[in-house]
This record gives structure tokens, sequence and C-alpha cells, in this order.
């Protein structure tokens, strides 16, 4: 029981030591990180509304902004360090050491992080873009280090890892997405009537992308009728919404302008054989 008090009474008195000894500058590390961090934050703000000013990417002004808060609480954190007498050398020498076994653990987590750091510098794309890639079509929400984040107008997300992107083919249709379409008339009406109803049609479609004109022509000539192709760009974001009145809109200005759209036709003729009586 003596022996248990002794120990308690010395580890008091060590606790108490240090305390006394190292007290102010415990407290003044805390301080000094406590206004470090704060003053990151502002720092880290003030070059996001400078980013965005100048008219930068969203994803590449949030990541300079990122970076320079990172930066600024490192620092801080190695004067608090210092304040209170620990020297981060040994801690520099440690993650050096373990950086090489962290790698080889992490491959797949450290290259999508390297292409995710590719997307944001070299922008093939920007937040807003419609992109296509691995068999995948979305609408780009958010592009962090790890992974980039698409959506579509069902607001289903889709979550892609950039060592995916990195490297692939992607195409990039920016706000909009190309609808394509077809509709037959017969061979009896005059095709140039049709292109230009349809074309009437369309202009007057509400939400169609107005920097990217309809594209309306003959596409094919089919064994029932005229095929009109329609080519026209509709907001990703109510991409089938545009389309689905595009069609509604395109069928009642051709049964206005009594342009018929034939039905399948098959042609069958019977031929007559003479059989031969023996």
């Amino acid at each position: 029981m003596e022996q248990e008090l002794q120990q308690a009474q010395e580890a008091y008195k060590l606790i108490t030591e240090f305390f006394v000894t190292y007290s102010f500058q415990i407290l003044g590390a805390l301080i000094i990180l406590a206004i470090g961090i704060i003053v990151a934050k502002k720092v880290s703000q003030l070059v996001l509304n400078i980013c965005t000013n100048k008219g930068l990417d969203i994803t590449l002004s949030r990541f300079i902004s990122s970076t320079a808060k990172i930066i600024i609480i490192v620092m801080v954190a190695i004067i608090a360090l210092g304040k209170i007498g620990i020297s981060v050398t040994p801690f520099v020498a440690a993650i050096g050491a373990l950086s090489l076994g962290a790698g080889l653990a992490m491959q797949g987590l450290l290259s999508n992080y390297g292409a995710g750091l590719n997307i944001i510098l070299a922008r093939p794309f920007v937040v807003g873009d419609t992109i296509r890639v691995q068999n995948v079509i979305g609408q780009v929400k958010e592009v962090h280090l790890a992974y980039t984040l698409l959506s579509d107008e069902d607001d289903v997300e889709i979550t892609i890892p950039n060592k995916h992107i990195v490297g692939e083919i992607i195409s990039n249709s920016h706000s909009d997405t190309l609808a394509e379409e077809s509709v037959g008339i017969s061979y009896d009406n005059d095709p140039e009537e049709a292109i230009s109803v349809i074309m009437k049609a369309l202009n007057g479609v509400e939400n169609m992308s107005s920097e990217r004109k309809p594209q309306v022509g003959i596409e094919d000539f089919g064994d029932s009728g005229i095929v009109i192709g329609i080519r026209f760009w509709a907001p990703t974001d109510s991409y089938f919404e545009t389309r689905y009145r595009a069609n509604a809109a395109i069928f009642k200005a051709l049964k206005a302008a009594n342009i018929t759209i034939p039905y399948p036709q098959r042609e069958i003729r019977m031929l007559e054989t003479s059989v031969k009586s023996a």
C-alpha cells in the first residue's frame, strides 16, 4: 500500500512539475495554433474570392484556396511544436521512412489523387460540363482529388474514380446534350416544306439551346417514305423534358401542315404457276 502511495505521489509530482515548467509554453502553443487556424480560414476564403473574381474555374479556385489553408496550418503547427520544445526533425524522418510503405499500400488511392491533380490543373472539363467517359454520361457537379461526381436529369449521382478518367477518351459537350431524332414523310410530300415546318416547330420549343442551332435535313430514303433527320441541343439537366416537348411540337406541326407520316408498307406479288396434268 505504501509503495502504491509513493508511486502516486511521484506521478503527481512529475505532472505538477511538468505543468509548472511548460504551462506557459503549452498555453502559448495552443493560442498560436488557434490563431493560425482562424488565419488559415480567412486566407483561404480570401484566395477563393480573388480567384472567383478573376474568373478562374471554381474547381481550380477551390484547390488553390484549400492548398493555401493547408500550408498555413502546417507552418503554424511547426511553430507551435517548437514553442513547447518539440523538434519536427524526427517527424520528418519518420514520414520519409513511412512514405515508401504507404505508397505501396495505397497505390490505387494515390493514383486517384495524382489523376485528380491532373484534372484540376489541365481542366479537360469543369463543373457544369456534360462529359461521356467509360460509357457513362452526366453533368459534372464536383471535382475532388480522389473522384469526380456526375449527375443526370433524375438527380442520380455517379462517382467515378479519377484514375478511370485520365488517359481515357472524354467527350465534353459542355452544358448541353445532343438529341438525334428522325421522322418519315410520304414521297408525295415536299421534303423542303417538311424541313421548314420542323425547323419552325423547333424554334418555338422552350429551354432549347440558343447557342447551337438545330439541324434538319434529308437523312435517308426508306422503303415507305423519306427519312428526315433532326439534331438539336438540349440542356443536360432537362434533356428528356426538352426532347419530349420537341417531339410533340414536331408531330403537331406536321399534322397541321397536312404532311403525312407513312406507315410501313410492303408490296406482295402473287405469281401464278401452271401445273401440267400428266
